[in-house]
């Protein structure tokens, strides 16, 4: 959306940290919540200092007692091989391995995850979790926790970020996206039981010991084509527990994470063939 189109739809003024701290309290957004946020910063209006403004709003409503998390996902950093949006000639696929820089938590750039995430992963203190593709970057009091050790194989799985916000009872903040876009629901993938479930291949480029070398990677495949079907089924089995409003004027959610995932989990294994 263009600047032009944020001021359209601002039609009762600007969106200011001010504002944001209260539509945010209005959600229910409380002090010491460990809130994953995702977002569009896009669908918000106009935002009077745009990602920084929506961050510290955040974190103002949070407290020094809470932590902010964000995906900062870089899917780029991947093997050619699976390219396929688009995807590339096969005989550039030794080159892109060859020459691809290895991730770096402070250097490399999100891919997808809108300028919010963009923004925060390079603010002071900020922590990012050491995985290639899958990374959460994380402020506050339980910022090391979330982060440290993400494992590299089964990248959003229980050795994940998402699994420790799972351990913490944290909360999911959706500004202006739906649940496509609610990368908790993979941790339910990992826990589910369906016969569609199958693991996959893949590799990106990481510092070992100083050196940089290509490394393989397993997973399984991820997909996310009903993820708006199961965050719906879930906000009509459990209307209580889901907060529905307006963050600036972007339509928002916010839910418990824990309940959301244990939910999809069971979905999954009786609607996924």
């Amino acid at each position: 959306m263009s600047e032009t189109n944020a001021i359209s739809i601002s039609v009762d003024g600007p969106v200011t940290r001010e504002t944001l701290v209260r539509d945010l309290k209005r959600l229910g957004v409380k002090g010491g919540m460990r809130l994953l946020v995702h977002s569009s910063l896009s669908s918000m209006g106009w935002v009077c200092g745009g990602p920084v403004t929506v961050v510290r709003a955040i974190e103002e409503v949070i407290g020094n007692e809470g932590t902010l998390i964000m995906p900062t996902h870089s899917g780029d950093l991947s093997d050619p091989a699976n390219w396929s949006n688009p995807p590339v000639p096969e005989s550039w696929f030794h080159e892109i391995r060859r020459t691809m820089p290895a991730f770096d938590r402070a250097a490399t750039p999100t891919r997808g995850m809108g300028k919010i995430p963009e923004t925060f992963r390079k603010m002071k203190a900020v922590v990012r979790s050491n995985h290639p593709q899958m990374s959460f970057a994380a402020r506050g009091k339980d910022a090391k926790y979330i982060t440290d050790d993400h494992e590299l194989d089964l990248g959003m799985g229980e050795g994940s970020p998402l699994a420790r916000l799972y351990d913490l009872m944290a909360y999911i903040l959706l500004i202006g996206v739906g649940h496509s876009r609610n990368s908790s629901l993979h941790l339910a993938e990992y826990r589910a039981d369906y016969p569609s479930r199958e693991l996959c291949f893949d590799g990106a480029p990481i510092m070992d010991n100083g050196t940089r070398v290509w490394k393989k990677i397993t997973d399984i495949s991820l997909d996310s084509d009903d993820f708006e079907v199961i965050g719906k089924a879930f906000e009509e089995r459990a209307p209580h527990q889901v907060s529905k409003g307006a963050i600036g004027y972007a339509g928002s959610l916010l839910l418990p994470q824990r309940e959301i995932v244990d939910f999809a989990v069971s979905w999954m294994e009786l609607n996924r063939k």
